[in-house]
């Protein structure tokens, strides 16, 4: 009895409301200590994803959607003289989740064209990499380039590769046809970690990042000695990331919204008279 209640809950629901599937296509990028530029297309890479999102009315839609999107920087590539003599690299592959609230500021089921505005919660997914001079893909975590998890340094943990992120951001959307939205937005994601880049504070001491962590690690850790007349690894303490400011990630492209249904009950203009949407029976 309770499932045939449920059902007939939810029967109108899923017949009468607007489903929709997402596809997504766009660049990512990140603001951190190798990527100091607010907003740049600069070291972007491609990001992808789909997703379903449920029209609550005209102006308010409920999203979900999983996306994939790489993100890469490098020192050689800056302005500053000292981060270019510092050398390092990274490039990480953030996979997420999000459940997000959009806001068209015009209905769409009268205008063909409206600014919008998004914001909700993410669970993300990174794991910072580099190459080394041989050409080998190096994962940077476990070589605690920073000293997180050594024994000398206990205050000093490792960070956590699966996190949450804060998204939000706007757009523009046109609706191209009765079941079909074409959208342009911009999302920022607000972390609560500054090391998708794998820097964050200070050099640790080269002897004890040899002795637990093995050479490897402290060739990634300082990479200006790659460099001709590059200077030899920093005495500990000396300042290497900035941990004063989180890292951010972002992604901008085109979104396609598909409807599944006929429960979008788009209002027509004719001579300037809205037209009933149609009964569904």
């Amino acid at each position: 009895m309770k499932r045939i209640l449920l059902v007939g809950l939810l029967f109108p629901l899923l017949t009468h409301a607007q489903w929709n599937v997402n596809l997504y296509g766009g660049f990512s990028n990140y603001i951190g200590d190798l990527q100091s530029s607010r907003y740049t297309t600069s070291q972007s890479n491609g990001s992808f994803g789909a997703g379903i999102q449920y029209d609550l009315s005209g102006h308010l839609s409920l999203l979900s959607n999983l996306t994939y999107g790489r993100i890469s920087a490098a020192d050689g590539y800056s302005k500053l003289a000292d981060l270019r003599a510092r050398n390092l690299n990274f490039e990480s592959v953030i996979g997420e989740w999000n459940l997000l609230l959009e806001y068209n500021l015009l209905d769409l089921r009268v205008h063909r064209l409206t600014p919008y505005v998004f914001g909700g919660i993410a669970l993300f997914h990174f794991n910072p990499y580099a190459y080394d001079t041989t050409g080998k893909k190096v994962y940077l975590r476990p070589l605690s380039t920073e000293g997180e998890g050594l024994s000398e340094y206990p205050n000093r943990k490792p960070y956590a590769l699966t996190q949450l992120s804060i998204p939000f951001g706007g757009g523009i959307k046109f609706r191209v046809s009765e079941r079909v939205v074409l959208a342009y937005d911009i999302g920022f994601r607000k972390t609560f970690t500054d090391y998708l880049d794998d820097v964050s504070t200070t050099y640790v001491a080269q002897n004890v990042l040899l002795a637990e962590r093995g050479p490897e690690a402290v060739e990634m850790a300082y990479r200006g000695n790659e460099l001709k007349d590059g200077a030899a690894y920093p005495a500990a303490g000396t300042v290497r990331g900035n941990p004063k400011h989180k890292d951010w990630y972002y992604t901008s492209g085109l979104r396609v919204t598909i409807a599944l249904n006929d429960g979008s009950q788009i209002h027509h203009r004719h001579n300037g008279v809205i037209d009933c949407p149609k009964r569904v029976y």
